[in-house]
């Protein structure tokens, strides 16, 4: 069973070495490239107030966080959930570096004691798409992803469209998953090698009719070029 589990966080600010802590915890289960529905989303107390700049991000008060648990009251749960699992986040080492502030705060290990592996969807779509703008919500119009719902960031919502984003992006791997769960072969049964090199294959030329058809194309595009194709320049012979 493959297990994923495509991870956001809201913070309240940009640097977790300054002391800006976590505000909003959103992650979304895949098992097998499947939405499972077990999902994890909490909001915690950062004991601080979020930056102005921050907050016209996510648009999460600080009157709403007061009441809300604080990341250690939460630490055991969130372990748990994450336990085995792959990771999948875009500029996964943003959320990563506040992950492990938060875990040392309250006395556990860094993330990487807890998951096989992380994917950094942001790492993909530079890949993928050079050059290009690759933030989530570029990649949700790029792969027709619906993200008519995101005025404001937040982490559960933008857990789900990554997921969505992530399913399109990976679609190509979809064959070899069906490869995967085919039946195996019965044992006992043998399947014949073939010497490929024992196959003489057929060549067949063009005709002469067809040579000059072919040279009066090139030709046409020669005249239509005004004698820059390559394959008449004279200079490069």
């Amino acid at each position: 069973m493959s297990r994923q589990i495509v991870l956001d966080t809201e913070t309240t600010g940009l640097s977790a070495e300054t002391g800006d802590r976590i505000i909003e915890l959103g992650c979304v289960e895949l098992v097998n490239r499947k939405l499972t529905g077990r999902n994890l989303h909490i909001y915690f107390n950062p004991e601080r107030d979020s930056h102005e700049d921050a907050l016209r991000v996510h648009g999460i008060s600080n009157e709403f966080l007061k009441d809300k648990p604080k990341f250690a009251e939460q630490a055991q749960e969130i372990v748990e959930y994450l336990q085995g699992s792959e990771l999948i986040i875009h500029n996964a080492a943003f959320d990563i570096g506040f992950l492990n502030k938060e875990f040392q705060l309250c006395g556990r290990e860094p993330v990487k004691s807890y998951v096989d592996g992380v994917i950094d969807t942001l790492a993909m779509a530079k890949e993928m798409f050079p050059g290009k703008r690759n933030s989530l919500d570029a990649l949700c119009d790029r792969l027709d992803v619906d993200n008519s719902g995101r005025t404001l960031h937040g982490a559960l919502l933008d857990a789900e469209l990554l997921a969505d984003v992530y399913i399109n992006m990976t679609r190509g791997q979809d064959a070899l998953l069906i490869m995967d769960d085919a039946p195996k072969a019965e044992e006992g049964i043998r399947v014949a090698a073939i010497d490929l090199s024992v196959i003489s294959l057929q060549i067949i030329r063009a005709s002469d009719e067809e040579v000059a058809a072919h040279e009066d194309v090139l030709t046409q595009i020669d005249k239509s070029s005004g004698g820059k194709t390559i394959w008449r320049n004279s200079s490069l012979g």
